[in-house]
């Protein structure tokens, strides 16, 4: 299968400086450790057109799909990790290098909360960075997810517009 056959760092690890390699290593390492036979799996590292970027320990890929931001968030989660969230400058950067190479705005792991109103990480913790294009957030038409533009900034948006799949591991 994709990934017992080491398809990801055959395709990736002699672009990679030895930490970005063990990282990507360990990444691996993880998925193997995942349920044989995940076909969500193999079905989301299978594209031929995969683009990542690591920071610090953390890894954002994308396999191309532009998706609902159900399905995105759906797709990241069977695959093991969860849709991209930028936590400070660098991850926002990283994210956005990808974003800028496909070409397309992405969904981010961001979402206003019921309740609150406010917009927070998927697993409900508070924002600890931002990068808001101007005069944004606006909830036009309850704009309840946050799509990233190809500059970076971010943009609240509908959840059911087709946008770039980012997962982060």
């Amino acid at each position: 299968d994709c990934i017992t056959s080491g398809f990801i760092c055959i395709g990736l690890s002699n672009l990679l400086d030895t930490q970005h390699h063990n990282v990507l290593v360990n990444l691996k390492h993880r998925l193997f450790r995942l349920e044989s036979g995940n076909s969500s799996l193999c079905y989301f590292f299978s594209s031929q057109s995969i683009l990542s970027a690591i920071v610090g320990e953390r890894v954002f890929a994308s396999n191309g799909k532009i998706v609902d931001f159900a399905s995105a968030l759906h797709s990241c989660e069977e695959a093991g990790g969860t849709l991209a969230a930028p936590m400070n400058e660098e991850e926002n950067k990283a994210i956005m290098d990808i974003v800028k190479q496909y070409n397309r705005y992405a969904y981010l792991g961001i979402r206003k909360g019921e309740a609150s109103g406010q917009f927070k990480y998927i697993n409900g913790t508070p924002l600890s960075y931002i990068n808001w294009h101007q005069h944004e957030p606006n909830s036009k038409g309850k704009e309840k997810c946050v799509e990233m533009y190809t500059d970076g900034t971010w943009n609240d948006k509908k959840c059911n517009m087709y946008r770039l799949t980012i997962c982060e591991f």
